[in-house]
């Protein structure tokens, strides 16, 4: 019995050379090429979905940087708008539409019970804006003149008589 070109078996290998069959066999290799062609085909369906959910949360990412960016640009606006209308002149300027004027001298109590200072009535002011408070132009809308007085209503006039 030969077993591959040229050789002799003799004794106990010739006796398994009877027993095996005389081929190679490609059947215990299959579960072997198998198992890691599904491996390597799973590996790469696995970094597939990992690719998809990173690049999905860089577009979030992006997106959530924009809007954050956009808000934060409102806020400053907003900011700027609440800065100017609570800035003295334009305190001041509001307070004069409502009727409001500067108050007179005032008065203080000291623990004691005493009375320092002497109280004084407000006086009201001419048209004329105040000297201390120089109004500054302002991003502000002013708000609109107030209509004319109706036709069967006279006028105020500002003559001497």
């Amino acid at each position: 019995m030969t077993r591959g070109p040229g050789r002799q078996l003799k004794g106990r290998a010739a006796r398994l050379a009877q027993v095996l069959p005389a081929g190679n066999s490609s059947a215990a290799r299959t579960p072997f090429v198998l198992l890691v062609v599904l491996l390597l085909g799973g590996g790469l369906i696995a970094l597939l979905l990992l690719n998809s959910a990173l690049s999905e949360g860089s577009f979030r990412l992006t997106d959530l940087k924009k809007r954050t960016t956009d808000l934060t640009d409102e806020q400053q606006a907003l900011q700027r708008d609440v800065d100017d209308l609570s800035a003295p002149y334009a305190l001041e300027r509001r307070a004069r539409e409502l009727g409001m004027v500067p108050g007179g001298s005032p008065a203080f109590l000291d623990p004691d019970g005493t009375v320092r200072g002497v109280p004084g009535a407000a006086d009201r002011p001419s048209a004329q804006p105040s000297a201390q408070l120089s109004p500054r132009p302002s991003a502000v809308e002013e708000p609109p003149p107030s209509p004319a007085p109706a036709s069967g209503t006279p006028a105020p006039t500002t003559s001497g008589r």
